[in-house]
């Protein structure tokens, strides 16, 4: 697990509240609350603008999408389900709208996964959230409108997290909203996320701007309803936090036995499924993708960021976290399509430039720490039958091992013995050797649990 400094990070809470204060000015933003998230905790939150209370519920829109991603690989994992089945397998009134004129049958998978091919729609579904099941069967039984033909390209679907809503259903006689109040939320004592307007709580109203100004929504926050899977939820900087932190843990192969899904499934959340391009953020592009019910981004500065934005009218949020790193940020404003993404980029790139963000080297394994110094131990005093203990068989066969021991010799004796100063690792079975006489070894350890040295090359 990444080691973080706790004093240090909380120390930054000046420079966050003074990022969300210029982002509030930047983009007009009614609010802004916000949360920094290490290992475990919430360690820090603020808040700026109208609402001074950090407890305050805001609508997370499309962040939603995590929570019912997380319900279908829970049912998937019991047996409840396959998500390479046909939905209109699960769900028959669901056949028009997910047949294509090219005869691939849409899956939970392409759904998950926004390779569907079913059209981006934000705008509209934005205002159907609180459609009823009668007014939804209308529409399938229309059919749908494709960008691409289902499996060839990212293409960011609303009503597919509706289409989720119906499967799952069908399946378990139960609501989506159902399975991620009792597996998630309770579980992980998320107590002020609710998929109904919580207005019996203190909540963040809507917002927007018009002609440079913020003006109220106008109308009152939509009802749960069929397409809520796919952004229904209300939730606070504190819940968040916990949810950032539960799915952020998986990375490092941690299980706080809180929400039940497994860490296997919770990292399959967090795998590049579909890539979606080269996307620009805050000004600066990287590689991006989407995994189930999450984006990830490769980005030049800060490695794997695995996020997810929310958007509705009236409101904007964004969770982001470094990969296996501890570090998050959640952000929510009450504000129409509020771009809180680039509040927790910039937050994050705050932190990596004041060296706070942990390392994300990966780990030396005790079997490649073994192998390592058994390789060294052996170029520098060579004993033929070390060499066979060490090696896997095929290494004799690319090279002989009388002319590996002579190229050792000649650096050994040319310039001096080596000694191991430090071994950086890319896997758990692959790393370069640094040597205090500045001599470099690669080493990549063999398939099988013997754990062979398979390659090796001395620079």
């Amino acid at each position: 697990m990444a080691e973080i400094d706790l004093e240090a990070l909380r120390a930054t809470q000046p420079l966050i509240e003074e990022i969300a204060a210029q982002v509030a000015r930047e983009f007009t933003l009614d609010s802004v609350v916000w949360g920094l998230v290490a290992g475990d905790q919430l360690l820090t939150s603020g808040t700026t603008g109208t609402i001074s209370n950090v407890s305050t519920r805001y609508r997370i829109a499309s962040m939603t999408k995590s929570f019912t991603a997380a319900a279908v690989l829970s049912l998937r994992d019991e047996g409840l389900l396959s998500i390479d089945t046909p939905v209109d397998e699960y769900a028959a009134e669901l056949a028009t709208i997910c047949r294509t004129e090219s005869g691939t049958r849409i899956t939970l998978r392409h759904l998950l996964s926004m390779t569907s091919g079913l059209a981006t729609d934000d705008p509209w579904a934005d205002r159907h959230l609180d459609a009823t099941a009668q007014e939804m069967n209308a529409l399938y039984q229309q059919g749908a409108a494709y960008a691409f033909a289902p499996g060839t390209n990212f293409e960011y679907s609303n009503l597919g997290f509706a289409l989720i809503g119906r499967v799952v259903e069908r399946v378990t006689g139960r609501r989506v909203r159902d399975f991620v109040d009792e597996r998630f939320l309770g579980p992980l004592h998320m107590t002020s996320t609710t998929w109904d307007p919580p207005l019996e709580h203190e909540w963040a109203p809507p917002t927007r701007v018009q002609d440079g100004q913020i003006i109220p929504d106008g109308l009152m926050p939509l009802g749960d309803g069929e397409i809520s899977p796919m952004g229904g939820l209300w939730t606070t900087v504190a819940d968040l936090s916990r949810w950032v932190s539960w799915l952020n843990e998986a990375n490092d192969n941690v299980d706080s036995k809180t929400g039940q899904l497994n860490i296997a499934a919770r990292r399959d959340m967090q795998v590049m499924h579909t890539y979606a391009g080269v996307i620009a953020l805050d000004g600066e592009k990287a590689p991006s993708g989407y995994g189930y019910g999450l984006m990830m981004r490769d980005d030049p500065t800060l490695g794997i960021v695995n996020s997810h934005s929310g958007g509705l009218p009236g409101y904007g949020s964004n969770m982001r976290w470094l990969a296996g790193r501890n570090i998050g940020v959640v952000a929510m404003s009450n504000t129409t399509y509020a771009p809180m993404a680039i509040f927790t980029h910039r937050v994050l790139k705050m932190l990596h430039s004041a060296n706070l963000v942990p390392s994300s080297q990966t780990a030396v394994s005790d079997v490649l720490q073994q192998r390592s110094d058994q390789l060294v131990a052996l170029l520098n005093h060579w004993e033929s039958e070390q060499a066979q203990l060490i090696f896997a068989d095929n290494v004799a066969l690319d090279e002989s091992l009388e002319r590996r021991q002579v190229a050792a010799l000649k650096v050994v004796t040319d310039h001096g013995p080596l000694l191991i100063k430090s071994i950086t690792a890319s896997s758990h079975i692959e790393a370069v050797i640094e040597c205090v006489n500045g001599k470099k070894i690669e080493i990549l350890l063999g398939p099988l649990h013997t754990a062979l040295i398979q390659w090796y090359e001395l620079k």
